[in-house]
């Protein structure tokens, strides 16, 4: 597709600027045959995914983003694409658990219980609950709907002292960035517990019980390069605020709005440049688009943020970057970590 011309009167794009110093990284040995990124949502028109094939001359070649399609189907269908080799998946919800929350409901590991949810004693797991009585930790998402809610009925209901003991340690805010969403309150533009429970209920868990999937997740299953060299399907969770950092990008805020066409048209050089230094070459109509801003409408954001989870994945599996997750038993068996923070 052919983006609109900029609108006249449009601000100037920002100057270009040089990637940030790279720190000295061990490349992978595995070089993924595919390597994707799926921007997610609870809507399945706010889904769409960027994808990186390697090229013969050992550069990876970025497509456009575009629309996930199917869920319950994505994780065969980059099967099938992929050929030979692994894929490194990244998704934009939430992989893993508050250690807080973990040990209030008796959980010892999230990959064990992943395949579990929705069903016996987890059989109401991603039924959100529509009164302050229904939570429970069997049943942490709340609420179904605004109106009467406050953030301390899921406090009391899961037994932990304010909403920071519901978030992750890879989530919490950071000298370069805030906070992000609980997993479990579902209420707000930022946040992503039913894009989380779709995310798990209808891509990861299938996935885990097929017989003909061979699915490991980062950091849970191991290392990143351990498991690339696995040769299957490795997901990792990402974070579009974290990828800005990442790509040398000032984290979406005051100056900059992803929602907004000038926002996103503002940070086109500096994509570009972050290109320029790595071997990565993007497609005519992707150029484009960021040159463009990914359209005028607001919807821009999901196609641009599918695109800077993927730029940032190649960072890590390029070796400018680490997978950063810190080798602590509540990171690696229960909470998880988002794919090169503090990489």
């Amino acid at each position: 597709m052919s983006p609109p011309p900029p609108p006249v009167g449009a601000p100037p794009v920002a100057p270009p600027v040089p990637p940030p110093v790279a720190p000295s990284v061990a490349p992978s040995i595995v070089v993924p045959p595919l390597v994707v990124h799926a921007d997610w949502g609870s809507n399945p028109k706010k889904r769409w995914v960027c994808v990186a094939e390697p090229q013969g001359d050992g550069s990876y070649h970025v497509s456009a983003p575009e629309p996930v399609g199917e869920a319950t189907t994505l994780l065969h269908r980059l099967t099938h694409r992929r050929g030979e080799g692994p894929v490194l998946v990244g998704f934009d919800f939430p992989i893993g658990l508050p250690a807080a929350y973990a040990r209030r409901a008796g959980i010892e590991g999230f990959r064990d219980v992943l395949s579990a949810l929705g069903e016996g004693r987890w059989d109401r797991f991603y039924d959100v609950a529509e009164s302050a009585d229904q939570i429970g930790p069997t049943r942490p998402f709340y609420p179904m709907r605004p109106g009467g809610t406050r953030q301390a009925h899921l406090t009391e209901a899961l037994g932990v002292d304010s909403m920071i003991d519901l978030l992750r340690a890879c989530e919490r805010r950071n000298g370069t960035r805030g906070a992000a969403s609980s997993l479990f309150w579902t209420l707000g533009g930022k946040q992503v517990g039913k894009a989380a429970i779709i995310g798990w209920r209808d891509v990861l868990t299938p996935a885990l019980r097929s017989p003909h999937v061979d699915l490991a997740l980062w950091p849970f299953d191991g290392s990143l390069h351990d498991l690339l060299a696995s040769g299957g399907i490795v997901v990792a969770e990402t974070y579009p605020a974290e990828a800005c950092l990442h790509l040398g990008l000032e984290p979406p805020g005051p100056r900059w709005s992803k929602r907004r066409q000038e926002g996103r048209r503002a940070q086109g050089d500096r994509l570009k440049a972050w290109a320029d230094g790595r071997p990565v070459v993007l497609d005519l109509e992707l150029s484009a688009l960021v040159e463009d801003g990914f359209g005028p409408s607001k919807d821009g954001e999901d196609p641009f943020d599918a695109l800077l989870g993927l730029l940032s994945m190649l960072e890590v599996v390029l070796g400018h970057r680490g997978e950063g997750a810190p080798d602590e038993d509540p990171v690696r068996r229960v909470e998880g970590w988002i794919l090169g923070q503090g990489g």
